[in-house]
C-alpha cells in the first residue's frame, strides 16, 4: 500500500514484482548482492533505475549492473515496445529535471547528461527485466508534483510513465 525500502538481501526483495533505483551510480554491490540480484531478475521480477546523470554516472552504475549480469546488453528500448504503449501512448523520452530546474533558469540536464536515455536489458526469452532512466529524474517529478514551481508537464509526463512501466512489470 506504500513504498518500503528493501535491502537486496532482504528475503521479502523475492515478494516485490518489481523495484525502483533512484541514483543507481551510487550502489556498491558484493558478489553476493550480485548473485541476488541476478536470481530476483531471473525469476522473473523487473528493476527500474532513474536519477542518474552523465558519462561518469553511467560507467558507475555500469560496473554494477556487470557484476549482476556480466554479458548484458544495455539498448535503447524502441518506442514501439509495449511498455511504452501500456496505458498511455509515450512516443518520446522526455529529460526531467530535478527540482532545481524551478530556480536555474530552465537548465534540464546535470554534468554532461544532455540527451534523456529510457535503455533496456532484456533477458534470453527477450523479456524486458530492466528500465535504465539515465539523464533524467522521474523521481523528482514524482516528488514535487504538488509543488507550483515544478512544471506539470514534468511530473505528468513522469507519472504516465511510471504507470506503463508497473503495468509492464505486473504482466510480463
Amino acid at each position: 500500500d506504500e513504498e518500503r525500502v528493501v535491502a537486496i538481501n532482504d528475503p521479502d526483495l523475492f515478494r516485490y514484482p518489481f523495484v525502483y533505483t533512484s541514483e543507481p551510480e551510487q550502489m556498491v554491490l558484493t558478489d553476493d548482492d550480485a548473485r541476488i540480484m541476478r536470481e530476483y531478475l531471473g525469476r522473473g521480477g523487473f528493476w527500474i533505475m532513474d536519477d542518474f546523470w552523465g558519462s561518469f554516472e553511467w560507467e558507475s552504475m555500469e560496473r554494477q549492473l556487470r557484476k549482476i549480469l556480466p554479458d548484458a546488453e544495455n539498448k535503447d528500448i524502441p518506442r514501439d515496445h509495449t511498455i511504452f504503449h501500456q496505458f498511455y501512448d509515450i512516443d518520446r523520452i522526455i529529460q526531467v529535471p530535478r527540482l532545481a530546474f524551478a530556480f536555474n533558469g530552465g537548465i534540464t540536464w546535470e554534468q554532461d547528461g544532455f540527451v534523456p536515455e529510457c535503455k533496456g536489458v532484456w533477458d534470453e526469452n527477450g523479456r524486458l527485466m530492466i528500465v535504465i532512466n539515465h539523464n533524467v529524474d522521474l523521481g523528482d517529478a514524482y516528488e514535487h508534483a504538488d509543488n507550483p514551481q515544478y512544471p506539470n508537464y514534468f511530473s505528468g509526463y513522469a507519472y504516465r510513465i511510471a504507470l506503463n512501466f508497473i503495468l509492464y512489470s505486473l504482466t510480463h
